[in-house]
């Protein structure tokens, strides 16, 4: 156990908060256009492609996440169905993070839609309890970025996962797992709903007689060690309410970002799909900007109509993320797999070997200033849709998109 050091972390007294947006793709359309509030809301990736985000009246008609959206608009017609828009919904994530940055010095950004907050030294701030501040904060977003969000608080990342988890089902939306209710809240939840074991290792838990959380904990460190390794055994000290996962502000990269949608007709027009894969390269290079990363690999994705899948990629000459040092190899590829006569439903591009902005490695040859250019126009690219919206600056092929089929919302440029 020494090992792991998690003796370190024994009676290690914090307090993580995790705020967690509500159907947060569902909310920044409601937020674009709040003629959709109170009414049944689907996100999908097109009308060729699946549900991707339900809003509460949708959960309760019954469509599941994942649903073929031809099936949903078959069996729910009443449902509005949107298309995704990922620019609108960085740009919000962004509003969303940047309070919670202001309100706390350790701020670790999980996903577009989530942050953990170590909240331990913040109640003399504040001058509030645990549960005050969370309602302050859930307050504070829905005011200024009209964006409902749950929080769940407790002494652990896991049961901070936990809380928040639970406080979905509440009125107030917010959940405190302090140390006396932690064995009850154990007790009370499914072992393939704590983080980190989820229903990959559901079914090894059930042969072993685990069912619960409180069942996992209950095991002795040995037994956790050997079915579960090192992972297992964090997570049960985690549960058990010491802060093994500390919350940091350091970023991750992402391993890979990837960007693809069905066309709304199939074709087999090459400038079309050329067209398509550009709208991919921008929105992927968004994110990486966004996340402020540059990439050194990429692939992409070309799909027919019969399902058949081709994947070709390419190192690139340095690392980059900005569109027009992608899309000459992205097209490159493209060439090389596209056939003619053949009909296509997609196409997508996909960005690996991520680093972070400045830990890149630079070949000796490679033109710097070149480099510094690119920064700075991807850098123009998005002052300008911030300002102006989405496509404002266009590259390349004109953008021939089919028209939008009766039955479907597109989603509002950004402001």
């Amino acid at each position: 156990m020494n090992d792991f050091n998690i003796q370190k972390y024994i009676n290690n007294e914090r307090y993580i908060a995790l705020v967690d947006c509500d159907s947060f793709f569902c909310s920044c359309e409601r937020k674009l256009n709040p003629a959709l509030k109170g009414k049944p809301v689907c996100v999908v990736t097109g009308e060729r492609g699946c549900v991707v985000a339900r809003s509460k009246e949708a959960k309760a008609m019954g469509i599941k996440m994942g649903e073929p959206v031809f099936m949903a608009l078959r069996d729910y017609p009443k449902c509005i169905y949107v298309t995704a828009n990922h620019y609108n919904y960085l740009k919000i994530s962004k509003e969303v993070m940047s309070i919670l940055q202001s309100l706390s010095p350790q701020v670790e950004v999980y996903s577009i839609d989530e942050a953990f907050l170590d909240v331990t030294k913040l109640m003399g701030v504040y001058k509030k309890n645990y549960f005050d501040f969370a309602k302050f904060v859930q307050d504070k977003i829905l005011k200024e970025v009209d964006i409902p969000v749950s929080i769940g608080v407790s002494k652990s990342k896991t049961l901070a996962k936990i809380a928040s988890y639970k406080a979905k089902t509440t009125k107030e939306r917010v959940v405190l797992i302090g140390k006396r209710k932690i064995p009850k809240a154990l007790k009370d939840t499914k072992v393939s709903d704590v983080w980190g074991i989820g229903r990959r290792l559901d079914v090894r838990c059930k042969t072993l007689g685990i069912f619960t959380a409180l069942d996992f904990t209950n095991k002795d460190d040995f037994f956790i060690k050997a079915n579960f390794g090192k992972n297992g055994l964090l997570t049960k000290y985690e549960l058990l309410g010491n802060a093994i996962n500390e919350v940091t502000n350091e970023y991750t990269p992402p391993k890979s970002i990837m960007d693809t949608q069905s066309f709304l007709v199939f074709t087999t027009e090459l400038d079309y799909i050329k067209n398509e894969l550009l709208v991919h390269i921008h929105m992927a290079c968004l994110k990486l900007r966004y996340a402020e990363c540059k990439c050194k690999k990429i692939g992409v994705i070309l799909k027919r109509k019969d399902f058949l899948c081709k994947f070709l990629e390419s190192k690139l000459e340095y690392a980059t993320n900005f569109e027009l040092d992608i899309t000459d190899t992205a097209f490159s590829l493209l060439n090389l797999m596209y056939e003619k006569n053949v009909l296509y439903r997609s196409v997508g591009i996909v960005l690996e070997d991520i680093c972070n902005e400045g830990n890149e490695q630079l070949d000796f040859f490679v033109d710097e200033k070149k480099i510094i250019k690119s920064e700075n126009l991807g850098k123009a690219i998005d002052a300008l849709e911030e300002k102006y919206g989405k496509n404002v600056v266009k590259l390349g092929f004109e953008n021939k998109k089919a028209p939008n089929k009766q039955g479907f919302l597109t989603s509002p440029k950004g402001k």
